[in-house]
């Protein structure tokens, strides 16, 4: 009787850490797919796959702050390649990186994690995400620039409690850069006050005006003099 109690007490165990690991497994297959609900992917990654340009030493890649400007504009150079989607998640960011390979870049500046953040992807899931990112680029022999991601103001719904997570986020990153001898820009430094973004650099609480992409502008031309380019 004790044996066959142990046996069916053994087999719930086993049971219920199967039926654990499958929810795990489930779970993270619905962070990793998130990019596919925005209608945005498609249509600019179709776009891509049209775009003429063979190469380019700076490539640009973000959500909507780093689709909304044109930086070639913005930095007076003919040398970039802009690969933002509104709306867009760090798993997307993964699922996309051959845009950034064929363009066979020096530079990439990486922004994102906000629409994560406000998506209540764990911050660990979407440091996991940057981690993939950075590797994947170096395999490719491509310098990553990791930036900050950026807070939000005020105007932004759950901006105090969103800006925490931004907040452990970014150091995170900047630790992993100061490990991994990768280049930190702390864009927060400049655009942000007390974890909020500075209400005069937003014109919604989240998306920037044209002095908060000046701020940007400088912040990255700073760092592609560095390198030389």
């Amino acid at each position: 009787m004790e044996r066959s109690l142990k046996f069916f007490l053994v087999g719930c165990v086993l049971v219920a850490a199967a039926s654990c690991a499958f929810y795990k497994m489930k779970a993270h297959a619905q962070l990793d797919s998130l990019y596919l609900k925005n209608k945005n992917y498609p249509i600019q990654t179709s776009l891509y796959d049209l775009y003429k340009t063979e190469h380019a030493d700076v490539v640009m890649l973000g959500n909507s702050l780093t689709q909304w400007v044109d930086w070639n504009e913005l930095l007076g150079r003919k040398n970039i390649a802009n690969r933002g989607i509104a709306g867009d998640v760090t798993s997307g960011y993964v699922h996309r990186l051959e845009y950034v390979y064929k363009l066979k870049p020096k530079l990439c500046f990486i922004e994102g994690g906000i629409n994560d953040i406000y998506a209540n992807v764990p911050v660990d899931v979407v440091y996991e995400n940057y981690k993939k990112i950075v590797e994947e680029l170096r395999s490719h022999s491509i310098t990553p620039i990791i930036q900050s991601t950026l807070f939000v103001s005020p105007k932004w719904h759950d901006a105090v409690e969103k800006n925490k997570e931004v907040a452990s986020f970014n150091s995170l990153l900047e630790e992993f850069a100061k490990k991994n001898n990768i280049e930190f820009s702390n864009l927060n430094a400049r655009m942000s006050s007390n974890n909020m973004l500075r209400d005069e650099l937003t014109h919604d609480g989240v998306h920037l005006t044209a002095a908060g992409y000046k701020i940007w502008g400088e912040e990255v031309e700073r760092v592609v003099q560095k390198y030389g380019l």
